[in-house]
């Protein structure tokens, strides 16, 4: 689980990728997808196999 200002940044960062992409007509919008579904969800695969969250779990 992942704090609100954390979800908000990957968000906003997700979909200024996929913008940017998009303009361009170039595939790295794709990657944007990646940290605006994270933030979305708040499911951070990374953080939950590595063991990284500084967050309670539910």
């Amino acid at each position: 689980m992942q704090s609100i200002k954390s979800r908000m940044i990957r968000i906003v960062i997700g979909a200024i990728i996929m913008v940017v992409g998009a303009f361009y007509h170039s595939w790295w919008g794709a990657v944007g997808l990646i940290p605006f579904v994270v933030g979305v969800s708040g499911f951070c695969p990374a953080c939950y196999f590595l063991n990284r969250c500084k967050l309670p779990q539910k």
